[in-house]
């Protein structure tokens, strides 16, 4: 958590030089070496700035230009030979002469060449003998093409790092720190192709959808809102001695609540089985109706919380602790408990709509430690979310230990600079052991000696992601992940573990044959037991991340037998805690299109099998998920969910639980949900356009994420609608207004397939969440649309959606971000006593210049709005218009004191 987000020094002296007196270079030690070191260890020091250039640079938008440029800070001249740069970049660089008319690759005639050591997103540049040599202090530019656009920061490539030839540098590589240029105003750099009409954010666009500030009742403090909320005359107050009586069952829920008072009450605060004279009462009513539901009064000097189940009464707490004033929590924050709490008189009767609310979480691509992942699941139990997808394998990493298969975590849970990866996986978007040792890159950016990680967090693009920031090595030992399940427990969230297969399985394949070559001469036998690929087999893919050695050979027994162990392995883990396994999930997404691509058909395994020679491609995905799902029910025990890709051909799986989730606006599977569910499959919803948190805000440069699928914000998580997703057409994701005429024929929801719509989660993919902070940055705000949703899926039907998003916006900003702003983890356990506060996206501000005067507002009204008119140098609070003159400055500010960033006003 300390890792975050305070400058680099090293970074920054390497870059710019060191001009701030007070900015002084790290103690000289093992992780931070002498600030002369790479100009004495290193023939010549570089420093590496990208930029888009042109995206419009062909007129089919299959690739755009950019610039490397290398400097050199010497001692000595970067020559024609005797050096190599490697680095990730999630494009594909075009190859030599590729391109279109007049604008073709030419690198050879800069005297360099690009390629790749290994697949995925690895590139490297050597020189050619043409090479003209960079002197000290000398600045070269490399043009180069790649597929696709780049209009966001995030696009940048990213972790740089140099060999040199010669014994003293052997088998180790250098830091070359990284810079990204682009600018918003031009829009060569912001437009992805003709066809693209979405703006780049600016103050007055923001200014104009800003909502007005509204005076909100007392359910526009809950969140999710509850269903029935009544106001009852008089207070409760809760001071001295507060019991809190239960009756069996409900127990634990007690002694959550008992330590959450404790966090913000200065009183005696116990819990004892039901006896009389209670305060605070906790009963268990069966006769409510629906599971998880709930009722709530605080009336008569008590407070009394009945649950149709465990699990209702535990929700009842968390509307309970919203309802204690948010001043309450700020103080508590500081160290000054109040000493008694009022809590208005209300009756609250409430109950789920989806039984399934979800968060997918990947730490495949960048790992997340235990406590962060704890923190976590605290806020969503928070927020009523009763389900946590856990993506813990993919190509990048595997990130759970499997007795008896050392292999996966010893090999596959590591990157670090190893081309020829005989010892772990090559860097992956622009990371590989953090900021630490141990991946063979030397002279990284020191981490920060210290660094609050909520007030010192990132609010949007950080330039250290570029810079090998994000934990691309790590993973959960046995006792981690049994400790994750009995905190998930605690919360009543059932912890749902992705084994992603037979694609996305780089990380897998890879340590099994790492496993292979370390066995293959002492225990042949041991060598081969969970082997997953045809060495022989000649079959050409590349997945969309550019992977072409990814795949579980579907053929191999031993590559069923190696997925029987891990289910057992992972079963082991939930009942040594007695938790719950509600689902297994089998992965089965992205496989590409057999259009161009062979998957095993040459494979000579494959052909000798008597039960697979005269399979197809097709029909060898299916049989495998036959097994790979039968495996599942028979090891594990429980039923498999997975992404809807697995019943795309024809499959039949009864009880299996698809996910759909590509619903492009205008790719052809929008309506792949309601198809499944008026089937009879039980269905969770996964759409990409509305519900991938870790997708960028908005179109700003500076925002981090992607946008593939669509740009996602609060607004997109809020306004969508399971039953009904056409309604969220509007526009595609190139800002172009959708044509109703085109969805027409698109399959609707019947009757008995709303039924089977079990709910929907919000899904934080991991290829930008490279901190904590960024986490936390991606998921909130946007995730407690995603828990509103969840929890009330039917829009109002005399709802009006703008009116409906006015007052939600007017929810966060006014009660519940405030909250967020304050918020510690119920601490059973003392895991996390200093850490208060969630690193939310803290929105920019709209604003206006009229009449000579600023007009200003924001997206969530109730935080402040801070203006500037001497660039930054000092800052007044915004209350109404004000004249001014000249550049203008604006921010918002939360209540905890953390800021947006800047926008300004010319």
């Amino acid at each position: 958590m300390k890792r975050l987000l305070t400058s680099l020094p090293l970074m920054a002296i390497l870059s710019s030089g060191c001009t701030d007196p007070n900015d002084k270079p790290p103690t000289p030690g093992p992780g931070n070496p002498p600030i002369d070191e790479p100009t004495t260890q290193v023939p010549a020091s570089l420093t590496v700035e990208w930029q888009p250039v042109d995206n419009l640079a062909n007129k089919d938008a299959k690739f755009f230009r950019s610039t490397f440029t290398l400097e050199n800070k010497g001692p000595g001249e970067l020559g024609n030979q005797g050096w190599k740069l490697y680095f990730n970049f999630v494009r594909r660089i075009l190859k030599e002469g590729e391109g279109e008319g007049t604008v073709v690759q030419a690198l050879a005639a800069q005297g360099v060449k690009i390629s790749k050591p290994a697949s995925g997103d690895y590139y490297v540049i050597e020189p050619l003998p043409e090479f003209k040599p960079i002197a000290k202090g000398e600045r070269r530019t490399i043009d180069v093409l790649a597929s696709d656009w780049a209009i966001l920061k995030t696009d940048a490539p990213a972790g740089f790092h140099i060999v040199f030839a010669g014994e003293k540098f052997k088998e180790n590589a250098f830091a070359v720190p990284a810079t990204v240029k682009l600018d918003a105003a031009d829009p060569k750099q912001t437009t992805r192709f003709p066809g693209d009409k979405l703006p780049v954010q600016t103050p007055g666009l923001r200014y104009d959808e800003n909502p007005a500030h509204q005076t909100l009742d007392l359910k526009a403090k809950l969140l999710p809102a509850p269903r029935i909320v009544e106001a009852v005359a008089g207070e409760v107050s809760l001071k001295g001695d507060v019991a809190i009586g239960f009756v069996e069952g409900v127990k634990d829920e007690a002694s959550y609540l008992a330590a959450a008072l404790k966090d913000v009450l200065a009183a005696n605060i116990t819990s004892r089985a039901t006896g009389g004279g209670e305060q605070i009462r906790l009963e268990l009513k069966p006769d409510l109706g629906t599971a998880e539901g709930y009722e709530l009064d605080v009336k008569d000097g008590s407070v009394t919380i009945r649950g149709k189940d465990a699990a209702g009464v535990f929700y009842g707490i968390q509307t309970l602790r919203q309802l204690i004033p948010t001043d309450a929590y700020a103080a508590a924050k500081t160290g000054a408990r109040p000493q008694e709490i009022v809590l208005p008189g209300v009756h609250i009767a409430d109950a789920p709509g989806f039984t399934y609310r979800g968060m997918a979480l990947d730490v495949g691509r960048h790992f997340q430690t235990k406590e962060t992942v704890k923190r976590l699941l605290d806020v969503l139990a928070h927020y009523k979310i009763n389900k946590f997808h856990f993506h813990l394998t993919d190509d990048e990493g595997w990130r759970l230990e499997i007795p008896g298969i050392p292999e996966l975590t010893s090999y596959g849970s590591r990157r670090g600079f190893d081309p020829a990866e005989e010892e772990m996986l090559h860097a992956g978007f622009g990371s590989s052991n953090d900021l630490a040792e141990g991946d063979r890159i030397s002279l990284k950016p020191p981490a920060p000696a210290s660094a609050d990680p909520v007030k010192d967090a990132p609010q949007g693009f950080l330039p250290e992601t570029l810079n090998f920031l994000g934990k691309g090595s790590g993973y959960y030992t046995v006792k981690d992940f049994e400790e994750i399940l009995v905190y998930a427990k605690e919360r009543h969230i059932d912890v749902i573990p992705e084994v992603d297969v037979p694609g996305h399985s780089r990380a897998a394949v890879k340590a099994m044959e790492y496993r292979y070559r370390k066995l293959k001469d002492s225990d042949p036998a041991k060598a081969a037991e969970y082997r997953l690929v045809d060495p022989a087999d000649t079959s050409k893919h590349e997945s969309v991340q550019m992977y072409t050695d990814n795949f579980i050979n579907p053929c191999l027994d031993t590559s069923y037998a190696f997925l029987t162990k891990v289910v057992q392995e992972i079963k082991a883990r939930y009942d040594a805690v007695g938790a719950p396994l509600y689902a297994i999930h089998g992965g089965g997404d992205e496989l590409p299109s057999l259009n161009n691509h062979v998957w095993w058909q040459g494979s000579p395994l494959c052909k000798q099998n008597p039960e697979t020679r005269d399979l197809t491609d097709i029909q060898l995905f299916n049989r495998f998920f036959k097994k790979w799902q039968g495996i599942i029910a028979t090891t594990g025990g429980t039923q498999m969910t997975g992404w809807d890709d697995i019943i795309h051909n024809g499959q039949d799986l009864p009880g299996f639980l698809p996910m759909p989730w590509s619903n492009v606006w205008g790719w052809g599977r929008e309506d792949d949900a309601y198809k499944f569910a008026n089937q009879g499959y039980k269905v969770i919803l996964s759409h990409s356009t509305n519900l991938y948190l870790d997708l960028a805000y908005n179109k700003d440069p500076d925002e981090p994420g992607y946008y593939w699928a669509n740009f996602v914000d609060t607004k997109k998580t809020f306004e969508y609608r399971p039953f009904d997703i056409y309604a969220n057409a509007t526009h595609n994701r190139m800002g172009v207004p959708i044509n109703a005429e085109d969805l027409k024929d698109k399959v609707r929801l019947t009757a008995e397939g709303k039924k089977n719509i079990l709910g929907m989660h919000g899904l934080l993919w991991a290829e930008n969440q490279k901190s904590p902070a960024l986490l936390e940055y991606f998921a909130f705000p946007k995730m407690l649309g995603v828990a509103e949703r969840a929890w009330n899926p039917e829009f109002p039907p005399e709802g009006d959606p703008a009116a409906l998003w006015a007052h939600f916006t007017n929810s966060l900003g006014q009660f519940v971000l405030p909250r967020l702003d304050n918020y510690r983890a119920v601490d059973l356990r003392s895991e996390f006593p200093s850490r208060v506060g969630v690193n939310y996206r803290v929105p920019l501000p709209g604003a206006k210049l009229i009449d000579g005067k600023l007009n200003a507002n924001v997206l969530f009204p109730g935080l402040q709005i801070d203006y500037s008119t001497d660039a930054g140098a000092t800052w007044k609070q915004y209350t109404e218009p004000v004249a001014v003159s000249g550049a203008v400055s604006v921010r918002a500010r939360a209540s905890d004191g953390r800021t947006s960033r800047v926008a300004e006003l010319k």
